[in-house]
């Protein structure tokens, strides 16, 4: 079986005090969960990374970032690199989140660079795709993923190092989500697409969903055979939510 993935997006929310407050909560209210259980990745703002893994120190918490550049260094005023996340102690990255590729304008290229980039400097990518209300609406839905998930998978090696994620954008911060069943369709999907391109690895890779995720639906979502877990934003932000949302998700 896949081990779940439980994991939390801070985007840009918390200081280094509040920071502080949370983990010391949050290891407390999760202190009876074995570390076998499951992977628990805290993506906080890249500035608090150091302050995050301190307070993690060795419990089964695991730091990731929110976001890398695709090139390992450069003249790129006000950004990181895979490399200086891999040495700051963070073991994951996202790539490819929806709000970076709608605010930011990045693209599946982008997304797929920097996903090689995580890789070669030992950080797990996890790599987001998702449509738009406006794509759903017109049910495009399976063609905007796997245009997503083709490009960004584009130029990759094969490789069980890496988590995927559905965000459908319509879900996020909306407190609307998807319902399992379509979460579920849009993720077999995804795991269907992998097998075309990496034939059985498809069973090792991790998919998530992640779209207003909170601890009164975690369990209807990991119950579905295809999801191995979630990508948490704003729920992940109250230190009780989170760890509520991974001991009802861990029910499933």
């Amino acid at each position: 079986m896949r081990k779940k993935v439980f994991a939390a997006n801070w985007k840009m929310n918390m200081t280094a005090s509040e920071t502080k407050s949370y983990f010391r909560r949050f290891l407390n209210e999760t202190e009876d969960i074995p570390a076998s259980a499951c992977d628990v990745i805290i993506c906080p703002p890249a500035i608090l990374i150091p302050q995050a893994i301190t307070q993690a120190d060795d419990s089964f918490v695991a730091i990731g970032a929110q976001n890398i550049h695709w090139e390992e260094e450069g003249a790129y005023t006000g950004e990181i690199s895979a490399r200086m996340v891999r040495d700051s102690g963070a073991e994951y990255c996202i790539c490819g989140h929806s709000e970076r590729r709608q605010i930011f304008e990045e693209s599946s290229e982008m997304v797929t660079h920097k996903a090689i980039q995580a890789l070669e400097n030992k950080l797990t990518p996890i790599l987001c795709v998702g449509e738009t209300l406006f794509q759903r609406d017109n049910e495009e839905t399976l063609e905007v993923i796997s245009e997503q998930l083709l490009a960004s998978l584009a130029g990759i090696d094969e490789t069980e190092d890496i988590i995927l994620a559905y965000e459908p954008v319509w879900a996020i911060g909306t407190g609307v989500s998807a319902e399992p069943r379509d979460a579920q369709e849009a993720i077999a999907y995804m795991r269907k697409i992998v097998r075309e391109q990496w034939g059985d690895l498809a069973d090792e890779i991790r998919i998530l969903y992640g779209g207003s995720i909170k601890p009164s639906n975690v369990e209807a979502f990991m119950a579905c055979p295809d999801i191995d877990g979630v990508l948490v934003g704003g729920a992940s932000l109250d230190a009780r939510d989170f760890a509520e949302i991974i001991q009802s998700g861990l029910k499933a």
